[in-house]
Formats: structure tokens, C-alpha cells, sequence
């Protein structure tokens, strides 16, 4: 493990991509796991954008008696979609329903009044 002074790291293996087969040292949160997501900057060779290499946190295996997770590893997403990000109740959804919303609330009768 690298020395990182007070922080704690720790050794985590990377599944496929580029970086199949290495392990790097990833900094560990307040609860003690490495981030869902980890994305690595690849400089491009002809001054452009960096490509950005995804990689997802799934757990490295479980425990017989209790199925908790034994450690962290990280697997490529080749897509590289944002996944993970914070859903609060009152933000609206990302895409648009396919048809308009009704006046009448659902599972109310259009007339009301007897």
C-alpha cells in the first residue's frame, strides 16, 4: 500500500479496458470504500481532448455467512455514461414522458360532480 500519510488507500484491482490486470492505490471515503465511479484522463497524443476511461466499483466477492462484500474492484464501462449521480424527490426527470400529460389527475373521472 502506498503511504499517503493520514488518508487512507487501498490496493484496488481494475477487470478489463486498458487497464486490465493493474492495481492502483484509490483513496478511501468516511465509510471506508473507494468511489462508485472512477474516471481516468488519457491525454490524446495529437493535443485534443483527453478520452476519458470509465471504470464502476462492483464488490470483489462475498462473505459465506453474511454476504457482505470482501473487497472493491473496478470493472470498465465501456458506454461511460453518468450513472451515479445524486436523485433528489423534486428534480424532474431527464427525459420527457412520451405523451402529454392529462388535465385530469390519474384515476379520477372527468366528471366530478355526481
Amino acid at each position: 500500500m502506498a503511504d499517503t500519510g493520514g488518508v487512507k488507500s487501498e490496493d484496488t484491482p481494475f477487470e478489463g479496458g486498458p487497464m486490465d490486470g493493474r492495481s492502483l492505490p484509490i483513496l478511501l471515503g468516511p465509510t471506508g470504500t473507494p468511489p462508485k465511479t472512477y474516471r481516468i484522463p488519457v491525454p490524446d497524443a495529437a493535443g485534443g481532448p483527453p478520452t476519458v476511461l470509465v471504470y464502476r466499483r462492483v464488490p470483489r466477492g462475498h462473505s459465506k455467512r453474511l454476504g457482505l462484500p470482501k473487497g472493491w474492484k473496478y470493472e470498465y464501462d465501456p458506454e461511460g455514461k453518468r450513472g451515479s449521480t445524486l436523485r433528489w424527490p423534486w428534480t424532474k426527470p431527464d427525459s420527457a414522458p412520451d405523451s402529454a400529460p392529462d388535465a385530469t389527475p390519474g384515476g379520477k373521472p372527468d366528471n366530478t360532480h355526481g
